[in-house]
């Protein structure tokens, strides 16, 4: 049986993949901050929820990538966790 890391090796060197990969890198990158971020707090998605007035069931939609967020929903997440929010522009990486 593969690991994931090698499925990820394998999977990359298809040019379709790895078009499809990079176009969601952002919304995986904003989804990876959020759980790290209440994590790292040793935080609930219920007890982010009950800082932010954010339903817990909206947090997990975020988590899960079935629901993106506005740039006020962020805000008021880094704020329930004391943290303020940062978004940043960076140039593309020449190929």
């Amino acid at each position: 049986m593969k690991t994931l890391k090698e499925y990820k090796a394998e999977q990359m060197r298809d040019t379709e993949f790895v078009k499809e990969y990079e176009s969601i890198q952002p919304e995986m990158d904003v989804i990876r901050a959020i759980v790290e971020a209440r994590t790292s707090q040793n935080l609930t998605q219920k007890e982010l929820a009950e800082r932010t007035g954010i339903n817990q069931a909206d947090i997990s939609k975020l988590e899960n990538g079935t629901r993106n967020p506005s740039v006020n929903l962020l805000k008021r997440l880094a704020d329930g966790m004391g943290m303020v929010l940062k978004i940043e522009f960076v140039p593309k990486q020449k190929v």
